[in-house]
C-alpha cells in the first residue's frame, strides 16, 4: 500500500462523532428508509409472492454483505470504505475501479429520493406532484437537495442526530398500522395472502431485482468508517442488527398492508397512504404520507453523507482533484465533496428511474464482486490483520458467503441483456459501457502524471 493512499484513506475529522445508535439508523436509511418501495414487488406478485421475495433475498444478498462490511470495517476503518479494502487487497488499478463504480452508482441513488419525495407528496397533495423542471414536485425535490447538502456540510454528527430522529418519525406510522393491522379480520388477510404468486420464471426474476435493490447499500455504510467511535466493536453489531430490523419492517408492513385489504393488483406509489386510511382514517393517512417525506429526506441524508466520502478517498489517491479532500477543521465535512453530490443529484433531478434499476444492480453487483475478492485477497496476503470480527471457515468460508450474491448477479445480468436502457443500448450493455470508464481512466492517468492529495483541512 502505497504512502499516499494510506494518508488520504485514514484521513479524517480529529475527532470521530458517530457512535453505534447513529450508525445503525444511517444504514437503515443508506439502505432501506422502510418499506416505501416495496409497491412493485407487492403489484407484480402478490401478497404471498412479497413476503418470499422479502423473507429470502436479505438472506442471500444483505446478510452476505453484512458480514463482509462487518470484518471488513472493522479491521480497515478508513476513508472511503471499500475502495481502500479494494486498493489494499487487489491493487491500484482495482481500487480505481471501485471507486469509479461506486461514483457513478451512487449519485443515481441519491438522485432517486428527491424524485420520490415529490411522489409521496403527489400522492396526499396532488398539487405538489410533478418532477418536471419547475413543477410543484421538482420545486420540493430542490429544496430537500439544498436541505440535505446543507446539513451534510455541518459534520457527520450532525447528519447522525438527525438519521435518529427522523427514523424514529418514519417508525411511528408504521407502528400504529401494525398495531392496527391485528385488529384487522383474520379474513382479509387470508385471503389476501390466497393470491397466488405469478408463475413466469421471468417475473420471479424481475421481482428478484427489486427486492436486491429494496435491500442493497450495507457496504455504503463503511465509507465513513473513520469518523465512527470504536468502529471495531460498532460495525459488525450495526450491521446484523440492521439487516434484521429492514428484513422485520418489510415483512411486518406487507403483512400489515394485507390485513388491510388494499388490493395487490391495485398496489401501487401511494399505496401505504391507503393502506393508513383503511386502517386508522385521515389521521393516519396523512402521517404515512408525511413518513414518505421523511424516508425520502432521511435517504438522501445518509447516501450523501456516504457518497461525499468516496470523491475525498479518490481525490486523496490523485484520481480527482485536491480540493475534494479539504475538509472543514470546524465540522470535519468534505465540503467541496458534499457540494459536489449536491450539484450532480439537482442535475439529475427528475430522470426516469423505473430503467435504472437493473442498471444500479448490475454495477453496484460489480463493485461487490471487487469487494469480496479483496476479502480474500486480504485473508491470503495479510493474515495478521487484526480483525476484531472474522466470518468463520477461513476461505472456504469466504467464498461460501460469496456465492449466493454472486448467482443473484448472475441472474440479474442475465434479465437485463435485452431490457431497454438507453442510447439505444440495453440496460445490460449500458452498465457495461460505464464500467469500461474505468479502464478507459486508469490508460488516460498513465499518459498524465497525477499526485496525491493527502489529507487537507481548510478552516
Amino acid at each position: 500500500m502505497s504512502g499516499a493512499g494510506s494518508l488520504a484513506s485514514t484521513a479524517g475529522p480529529a475527532r470521530r462523532g458517530l457512535g453505534t445508535l447513529s450508525l445503525v439508523a444511517a444504514t437503515f436509511f443508506i439502505v432501506s428508509g422502510g418499506p416505501y418501495g416495496l409497491e412493485e414487488i407487492v403489484l407484480g406478485h402478490g401478497y404471498r409472492g412479497a413476503l418470499v421475495l422479502l423473507a429470502l433475498v436479505p438472506l442471500v444478498w444483505s446478510l452476505p454483505v453484512a458480514l463482509l462490511v462487518g470484518e471488513l470495517a472493522a479491521a480497515l476503518p478508513e476513508t472511503g470504505g471499500f475502495t481502500a479494502w479494494v486498493r489494499r487487497g487487489l491493487g491500484p488499478f482495482w481500487g480505481l475501479q471501485e471507486g469509479w463504480l461506486s461514483l457513478a452508482v451512487g449519485i443515481v441513488d441519491i438522485a432517486i429520493y428527491p424524485t420520490l419525495l415529490a411522489t409521496y407528496l403527489g400522492s396526499f397533495f396532488p398539487a405538489l406532484g410533478g418532477t418536471a423542471p419547475f413543477q410543484p414536485g421538482w420545486w420540493a425535490g430542490m429544496a430537500l437537495i439544498a436541505l440535505g447538502t446543507a446539513w451534510n456540510a455541518l459534520g457527520i454528527r450532525t447528519v447522525g442526530a438527525g438519521s435518529v430522529g427522523l427514523g424514529a418519525v418514519l417508525i411511528l406510522p408504521f407502528l400504529a398500522i401494525g398495531a392496527l393491522a391485528l385488529r384487522a379480520p383474520a379474513g382479509a388477510l387470508s385471503a389476501a395472502l390466497s393470491t397466488p404468486a405469478p408463475a413466469d420464471g421471468s417475473a420471479w426474476v424481475a421481482g428478484i431485482l427489486l427486492a436486491m435493490w429494496n435491500t442493497m447499500g450495507f457496504d455504503n455504510a463503511a465509507t465513513f468508517a473513520a469518523e465512527v467511535r470504536d468502529p471495531q466493536r460498532s460495525y459488525p453489531r450495526t450491521m446484523l442488527l440492521a439487516v434484521a430490523l429492514i428484513a422485520g419492517s418489510y415483512l411486518a408492513s406487507v403483512l400489515a398492508a394485507a390485513a388491510a385489504g388494499v388490493p395487490a393488483a391495485a398496489f401501487t406509489a401511494g399505496s401505504w397512504v391507503e393502506v393508513g386510511r383503511r386502517l386508522g382514517g385521515g389521521t393516519l393517512a396523512a402521517l404515512v404520507a408525511a413518513g414518505g417525506a421523511v424516508s425520502a429526506g432521511g435517504m438522501y441524508l445518509a447516501l450523501l453523507l456516504s457518497w461525499s466520502r468516496l470523491p475525498v478517498a479518490m481525490a486523496g489517491d490523485g484520481w480527482l482533484p485536491a480540493a475534494l479532500a479539504r475538509r472543514s477543521r470546524r465540522t470535519g465535512s468534505p465540503v467541496a465533496a458534499v457540494l459536489l453530490g449536491g450539484a450532480l443529484s439537482g442535475l439529475c433531478l427528475g430522470l426516469g428511474l423505473r430503467r435504472l434499476v437493473q442498471i444500479d444492480v448490475l454495477l453496484y453487483g460489480l463493485a461487490l464482486l471487487l469487494e469480496f475478492a479483496a476479502l480474500a485477497a486480504l485473508r491470503l496476503r495479510e493474515p495478521g490483520l487484526p480483525r476484531p470480527f472474522r466470518i468463520p471457515g477461513g476461505l472456504p468460508g469466504c467464498a461460501a458467503v460469496a456465492l449466493p450474491p454472486a448467482a443473484l448477479l448472475l441472474a440479474a445480468a442475465w434479465a437485463g441483456r435485452g431490457e431497454p436502457g438507453a442510447l439505444g443500448l440495453s440496460a445490460l450493455q449500458l452498465g457495461l459501457a460505464v464500467a469500461a470508464v474505468g479502464p478507459a481512466w486508469w490508460l488516460g492517468a498513465r499518459l498524465w502524471p497525477r499526485s496525491a492529495a493527502g489529507p487537507q483541512v481548510i478552516p
